[in-house]
């Protein structure tokens, strides 16, 4: 029987999360979570959050030859070198300040927010991104056309994390200290996302541009997928920002 606390399902065909406990500052439950997409030449699109463990890789190797491995804020890059030593033929994408943080033997093909503006990277036909250059956590937003499904690190959250603790052995409870949900639609989210993207006249052209995108599921780093109305929830998460007008 297996002990893992690892989670592995296939959201929409072709798109698969690793879903797993993950604790922060150092006692919140937020969970975490790796995402990979098929693409039509049979590659794959990784965006890596979760560990690099062996069931996590073999499973990607099943799914197809890396192409792309994704780092997609300024937080998400502790398990980026042990992805990059898996599949060494992949191109590391990632945020400008990476250079910085990751460890050299990672090299990046690419850095949103460093190269110019309108860069593309090799997979914009299938997934499109949008730099929050403004955002506090440098984030990078993407959307899968095909299974109309948006992917993201830090942008929106949907605790508690329920399916990353499903199969878990920690004890205590998964909802947030002294909070409980943060959900999309709820009023908290809202502050928090003031406190995550505090210039409205900035962040608001990125807003409005992922709210242009085709999606009704959203794949957070931290808590539960959105599914079926991920597209409301942006729209509600992101209200203040999309609705500004100078």
């Amino acid at each position: 029987m297996s002990t893992s606390d690892l989670v592995i399902r296939e959201v929409k065909p072709g798109v698969w999360t690793f879903s797993r406990p993950f604790l922060r500052a150092p006692f919140v439950p937020f969970g975490g979570r790796s995402t990979a997409i098929k693409l039509k030449d049979g590659s794959v699109w990784l965006l890596a959050s979760t560990k690099a463990d062996e069931e996590t890789l073999n499973k990607i190797r099943e799914i197809g030859p890396v192409k792309y491995i994704m780092a997609p804020d300024i937080g998400h890059w502790l398990n980026l070198k042990d992805f990059a030593h898996a599949f060494p033929e992949a191109k590391v994408i990632g945020v400008e300040g990476h250079e910085l943080k990751v460890p050299a033997e990672v090299k990046f093909a690419g850095l949103y927010g460093k190269d110019p503006e309108g860069t593309e990277y090799g997979f914009e036909s299938e997934i499109s991104a949008r730099y929050f250059k403004h955002f506090e956590n440098k984030d990078v937003a993407f959307c899968h056309h095909e299974s109309k499904t948006m992917i993201e690190a830090d942008l929106l959250f949907n605790f508690p994390p329920t399916e990353q603790y499903s199969k878990s052995t920690e004890s205590g409870t998964t909802w947030i200290p002294f909070i409980g949900s943060i959900g999309p639609f709820s009023r908290l989210h809202g502050l928090l996302t003031s406190s995550l993207a505090k210039d409205i006249k900035a962040n608001s052209p990125d807003a409005k541009a992922v709210a242009e995108w085709d999606f009704d599921t959203i794949i957070p780093c931290h808590g539960n997928v959105v599914e079926g109305n991920g597209k409301e929830a942006w729209l509600s998460a992101w209200a203040k920002y999309i609705n500004f007008k100078e």
